[in-house]
């Protein structure tokens, strides 16, 4: 049995200004991003387009600047939505309260979906090729969230087998042994779901199909994941023993498997 090491949230302390490490998690997401993104330029279909709608460097810092924004707002206005609607009814303005925590992958999904969409139209750009070129690029920032929830001891699992070797200890959730389901995400909709899916896009495909092998794959990983994760407290197992978040991937799944059928079908 292990016990969660206690880590102090703040990275850096200066004066009145903290940095905790949850954001730089985010950070290191950005970066992460940008750099597999200048890298997919080279990647076909995109180094092979040419003007007027060639891919620059440009376009991935619009892309990135565009998907920070649809990330933070999408992620917490779903979090809102999907797992507190009733609380943030009476409390709208606490929506804004970022700083308190709180905030859906899904959600966030569905924000850089609207942030793509209009990047795309604005470009001329059809949005499944952008999509596609964005869909490799993902898995690692998700990877280095999940490092931020280990590091805060938030988001713990489930009860597991006191003779789990890895079964873990986490301040506030008791004293019984926890599935480490960060560590479970990270390794699965992070690391593992990043190399299937950077491998799958390095061959020539239908436009639309990395994305939906993105959907398809983040939603059966996340799925898997959720067996050994905590439930929210406020809502508990909701219909045939399913959590909120493995509803919210039911949706994926299918949609990945019709965009990706939808795409090997068109000419």
């Amino acid at each position: 049995m292990l016990m969660h090491p206690q880590i102090d949230p703040v990275a850096l302390q200066i004066g009145p200004l903290a940095v905790h490490w949850y954001g730089l998690t985010y950070l290191a997401a950005f970066g992460l991003f940008y750099w597999l993104a200048r890298l997919r330029l080279r990647h076909l279909p995109y180094a092979a387009i040419t003007a007027p709608r060639r891919w620059e460097p440009r376009d991935v810092e619009d892309i990135l600047f565009l998907g920070v924004v649809g990330v933070v707002a999408g992620g917490r206005v779903g979090y809102c939505l999907f797992y507190q609607p009733a609380y943030y009814l009476q409390h709208p303005l606490e929506v804004f309260y970022l700083w308190q925590g709180g905030m859906s992958f899904h959600g966030g999904l569905i924000g850089v979906l609207l942030a793509q969409l209009w990047y795309a139209r604005s470009r001329g750009r059809p949005f499944f090729e952008v999509m596609d070129f964005i869909a490799p690029c993902v898995p690692t920032g998700l990877a280095a969230g999940r490092v931020g929830n280990f590091i805060n001891g938030e988001l713990w699992g489930r009860v597991a087998d006191p003779a789990l070797p890895w079964g873990m200890v986490f301040r506030g959730a008791g004293e019984a042994p926890r599935h480490p389901s960060q560590v479970y995400q990270f390794l699965l909709e992070g690391l593992l779901l990043f190399v299937l899916l950077w491998l799958y896009a390095r061959q020539p495909r239908r436009t639309g199909q990395v994305s939906g092998a993105f959907l398809f794959g983040y939603g059966v990983f996340r799925f898997i994941a959720e067996f050994f994760r905590e439930p929210d407290a406020h809502l508990g197992l909701l219909a045939l023993g399913m959590s909120m978040g493995q509803w919210l991937c039911v949706p994926m799944i299918v949609g990945g498997i019709g965009l990706w059928w939808w795409s090997s079908r068109r000419a």
